[in-house]
């Protein structure tokens, strides 16, 4: 086995105060992702969703950021998967992200609601034609015999839609996070790191706090 114990990195890039950050976290969100997307080698808008399954175990598992929107953070799955019916079942879900070249991360406490239907039909339209017949060809998280059958099912979904409009299956759509709890933590010499917690007040305007490292 390998000992960690010596990895050690001086976080010095940025800082946090009271001159940087704005009343609303989203539009410091906003800005913290403009400027991951010009700094990550990876995808910036890969998020980390953490969900209560329905064996009461906690799940975390990476996908991607779909939206950024005044009300909160769209993504889209299948509602059938393992992380759909999770939601389903208990909507507070946690979204972390780790811009590791900004010395970064980004925590948010939120609920989650399916997007309206003809928010989901517009995202599945954009989409390519191939990851389209991948959304009807798996039942996401099901157990199956092999890779074999799977590219089985995606031929016979291939063929059924050959030359046809392929629509978005019922089954597939949008989630929107409404965050309740939004923490910026930037990363800072001798583990002293910036930590400012935005929450949400029953006015909907949002108290700021700063945590100890």
């Amino acid at each position: 086995m390998k000992d960690l114990s010596n990895y050690r990195k001086v976080y010095r890039k940025n800082e946090l105060t009271k001159s940087t950050i704005s009343e609303n976290p989203m539009e410091l969100f906003q800005q913290w992702f403009l400027e991951a997307e010009t700094t990550e080698k990876g995808e910036a808008n890969a998020m980390n969703i953490a969900t209560i399954g329905v064996d009461g175990f906690p799940k975390n598992r990476i996908v991607l950021l779909k939206k950024i929107t005044w009300e909160g953070f769209v993504f889209y799955t299948n509602y059938h998967s393992e992380k759909g019916k999770a939601i389903q079942e208990n909507p507070k879900v946690c979204l972390s992200f780790f811009w590791q070249g900004l010395e970064r991360q980004v925590i948010i406490k939120g609920i989650a609601e399916k997007l309206a239907k003809n928010l989901s039909d517009g995202y599945f339209e954009s989409r390519p034609d191939g990851s389209k017949l991948g959304a009807w060809a798996s039942n996401q998280s099901e157990v199956i015999a092999s890779k074999e059958m799977l590219h089985k099912k995606l031929e016979k979904c291939t063929e059924k839609f050959k030359g046809k409009e392929i629509p978005r299956p019922k089954n597939w759509g949008g989630f929107l996070i409404k965050p309740i709890s939004i923490e910026f933590w930037q990363g800072r010499p001798n583990r002293m790191h910036d930590r400012i917690r935005y929450t949400l007040q029953k006015d909907y305007s949002w108290k700021i706090e700063r945590l100890q490292p």
